[in-house]
């Protein structure tokens, strides 16, 4: 028995010294410059005020780049959102600002809002990132280069995460030294099709060959599924250097533990064979095994390689500081994943925007009955 937990440490331990490697890899990439700025949409789906709304819609208004529009897209006529937008177009006159009030239904409400968004932008080139999302000034110049080679298809983002409260702390430092790390070493495993909401850069011809955002409408994860038909185009996914940043609501305990568990039913549907293998890769819990055992000589240094990974993904390729601060609930944070895996590898249902959604085993939104 002590022997197979030591092959099972083991086996962690090597994704971990993966995941290193393709963190202290991440830090050599520099972006590409681009010899040509082609005018841009960035389309952003809204669905009311996320915490520091405004100031991550200004951010996007305030970028070095030479032709933009930003154009927003909401369900509902009285949506919260529709003020801020109102500010930021009389902020910024001279910067085509739009938002367009959408009608159609598909089963991912946020779909149909960027089907319509699509249709009415008027540049080549679309951006969609979540309505978060807050940028640095020269997101535009460094997420558009890689377009300038035919065989990449997107250019996608990494992202860290601000928060305020206990819970919400708990919820980032997951996000920097657990989801990050995944993202990175994914590649260097044969999964190659990531891409995250938090920044979709692509031609519009190439939406327009996979089908439109209409071939997503009923999926659960469409930044996922969008991914992979670009790749299945015979193109490439690419990570921008950049990092963007997200604002955590200031959720309670239960509101953390739904989202992380809606978060790992969906990775569930879409990869489902990746998703079984994950508490192999858990690192914090083969170590406690493993000290529980009295195998400390093994035990030790695989916390402390994990522990290396987090600093590396977090404080270093995301350039939090916070990572710093909140090391400690590192431990923490992956034993909970544990439970969090457990709950997300049973059950269909999940809560999205405050609409229940039954999902299926290809990742298709079903009617809840």
């Amino acid at each position: 028995m002590i022997t197979l937990l030591i092959a099972i440490g083991a086996a962690a331990g090597i994704y971990q010294l993966l995941a290193l490697a393709a963190a202290l890899g991440r830090l050599r990439v520099r972006d590409r410059v681009p010899a040509s700025l082609p005018g841009i949409s960035i389309l952003k789906p809204v669905r009311g005020l996320d915490p520091n709304f405004y100031e991550g819609i200004r951010s996007h208004a305030l970028q070095d780049y030479p032709e933009f529009e930003i154009l927003f897209g909401v369900s509902d006529p009285a949506d919260a959102a529709l003020g801020e937008i109102e500010r930021l177009a009389a902020e910024f006159p001279g910067l085509p600002v739009r938002a367009i009030i959408a009608s159609t239904q598909t089963a991912n409400r946020k779909v149909g809002v960027l089907a319509e968004l699509a249709a009415a932008a008027r540049h080549s080139i679309l951006l969609v990132n979540d309505s978060d999302i807050r940028v640095p000034r020269d997101y535009l110049r460094r997420v558009v280069g890689p377009l300038e080679d035919p065989a990449v298809g997107m250019v996608t983002c990494l992202y860290r995460a601000r928060a305020a409260s206990w819970a919400g702390r708990f919820e980032a430092i997951g996000i920097a030294t657990d989801f990050v790390p995944s993202v990175l070493v994914a590649p260097l495993v044969g999964v190659s099709e990531f891409a995250l909401g938090s920044t979709l850069v692509f031609r519009a011809e190439d939406l327009a060959r996979i089908g439109g955002f209409a071939a997503l409408a009923d999926y659960i994860a469409d930044d996922y599924q969008l991914g992979r038909r670009i790749r299945d185009l015979g193109k490439r996914v690419v990570f921008s250097r950049a990092v963007v940043e997200t604002s955590l609501e200031d959720r309670a305990w239960g509101e953390v533990w739904r989202h992380q568990v809606r978060w790992a039913r969906t990775i569930r549907v879409s990869r489902g064979g990746g998703y079984a293998g994950l508490p192999i890769a858990n690192a914090t819990l083969w170590a406690v095994v493993l000290a529980g055992c009295g195998v400390w000589w093994a035990a030790v240094p695989l916390l402390l390689l994990r522990l290396a990974v987090a600093v590396v993904a977090g404080r270093l390729v995301l350039e939090d500081r916070r990572v710093l601060r909140d090391l400690w609930l590192v431990p923490l944070r992956d034993l909970a994943g544990v439970a969090i895996w457990a709950a997300g590898l049973f059950g269909s249902t999940v809560v999205w925007r405050g609409a229940r959604l039954r999902l299926r085993r290809d990742g298709r939104i079903a009617p809840v009955e």
